[in-house]
């Protein structure tokens, strides 16, 4: 299969990145990647989709993850992998024998393991520039659920309509689930039984780099896991936290100690992010360097520098965030920067995931999550017209239309964009400009 065919089956299906910002997949297909990685270092941590994925179907995914090496005209085919990975590994060793060009590029169990930037050096040692994207140095990068899509899409003609979901923590039985695009929150949450603390919040993504979410909101194609958490958590009370108040115990507290810099993962890599000059500059209101502001640019937001690596207790990811966004509704662009040599001591100051849990109090909820392909019956799905990086899906159906499972609701639209398909069998109740509703006869009659 040539490019070409690849690309237009990947955009008619609605393949993106199955996690982060849902970039769309067709996009990375590039005649420059000599070296393709297959991402299941499973970043955060408590999340376990996707190597119970790949060791369920591994020789679907792999035979799938060479096809498009093929296309690409790919010299090397790598699986990042944790080491600790020891079932998804036994199932991959069976298969990848036959693909002369895959091989397994081993992790340790650290964080942002995940992170590509991280994962592209650890496995071919090359450093992506500052800023830049994976594909100047000749690398693509994919999700393990994004490419078990792409075979379901050529294999089965089936478009992207679910989403495997982990359902962890503060829950009667831990849960990894599929369901179909749309479903709410709670709805999902429902899969794994009974809440077990009180006003339980939920914590959409992972425990790192996710966000307090609400029952009402739907499940997206960039949806990998809800945790359900007490109030009081640390991680649901820093999130709550406001970045005046912030900013303020910065001027109060921060003592340059440099250990927020000294275990940023990007700043290890030679990118000159330095989240201890941020925090000193920022609360003392000093524009004199401006690189230092420039620089946040450059952040990946994994979140260690606040809530692992600081002391006091301090949010230098936070801030960085906000002043990166100031910068960019301004209409400012990243520096053109090269990145550091990178240094022997990178090897001592990486992050094991251990400790991060103990650190975040979620040692406890770190339990089997059982992969349950279970067909899940649902009666209504708001289906948003923007799950994807680029311009949202334009709706090709209106009120009162009678829609299948699979069948395209909103097409591309022209420049980055992706098709939007039906995720139950219904009839279409609402359309506007950023979602579309389709409920079966069961709903429409319960109303």
């Amino acid at each position: 299969m040539d490019m070409k065919e690849l690309s237009s089956i990947m955009q008619q299906n609605g393949i993106v990145g199955a996690g982060g910002a849902g970039f769309p997949t067709y996009a990375k297909l590039n005649e420059n990647a000599d070296t393709i990685i297959l991402n299941c270092a499973e970043c955060e941590p408590l999340l376990r989709l996707h190597r119970q994925l790949l060791e369920k179907y591994a020789q679907e995914i792999v035979d799938t993850f060479h096809l498009i090496g093929q296309a690409v005209g790919a010299k090397e085919v790598i699986i990042g992998i944790k080491k600790a990975y020891t079932k998804t590994i036994d199932a991959l060793n069976q298969v990848i024998t036959a693909y002369p060009e895959v091989r397994l590029g081993l992790l340790d169990e650290v964080y942002p393991a995940g992170d590509e930037v991280v994962l592209i050096y650890e496995v071919t040692g090359k450093v992506v520039r500052p800023g830049g994207l994976p594909i100047e140095c000749g690398v693509a990068v994919f999700n393990v659920e994004t490419v078990y899509n792409v075979y379901r899409a050529m294999n089965q003609n089936t478009p992207v309509v679910d989403k495997l979901v982990s359902v962890v923590a503060e829950v009667e039985h831990p849960v990894t689930v599929r369901v179909p695009i749309g479903t709410t929150i709670e709805e999902t949450v429902r899969l794994a039984g009974a809440n077990t603390t009180k006003n339980p919040v939920y914590f959409i993504g992972g425990p790192m780099m996710g966000n307090i979410g609400s029952g009402s909101q739907p499940v997206t194609k960039t949806t990998n896991a809800v945790l359900v958490l007490p109030e009081e958590h640390l991680i649901v009370q820093r999130k709550r936290q406001k970045t005046s108040i912030d900013l303020k115990r910065a001027a109060a507290s921060c003592c340059q100690c440099t250990m927020c810099t000294d275990l940023c993962p990007r700043n290890r890599l030679g990118h000159p992010i330095e989240p201890h000059l941020f925090m000193r500059a920022a609360t003392c209101k000093d524009i004199q360097e401006p690189n230092i502001f420039l620089n946040t640019f450059f952040c990946c937001s994994c979140g260690l520098c606040e809530l692992y690596s600081c002391f006091q207790g301090l949010s230098p990811r936070t801030l960085m965030a906000e002043y990166k966004a100031g910068l960019r509704a301004n209409g400012i662009k990243p520096p053109q920067v090269e990145a550091a040599p990178v240094g022997e001591e990178r090897e001592y100051r990486k992050v094991p995931m251990e400790r991060l849990m103990a650190r975040l109090d979620l040692t406890k909820y770190n339990k089997e999550a059982p992969l349950d392909e279970s067909e899940v019956p649902v009666r209504k799905v708001k289906i948003l017209l923007s799950q994807h990086i680029g311009a949202p899906a334009s709706a090709i159906v209106k009120v009162g239309d009678k829609v299948s499972r699979g069948q395209m609701i909103a097409e591309p639209a022209k420049g980055l964009s992706v098709g939007i398909h039906a995720s139950i069998d219904g009839t279409v109740s609402e359309v506007s400009d950023k979602y579309v509703i389709i409920e079966t006869q069961e709903g429409r009659a319960g109303k």
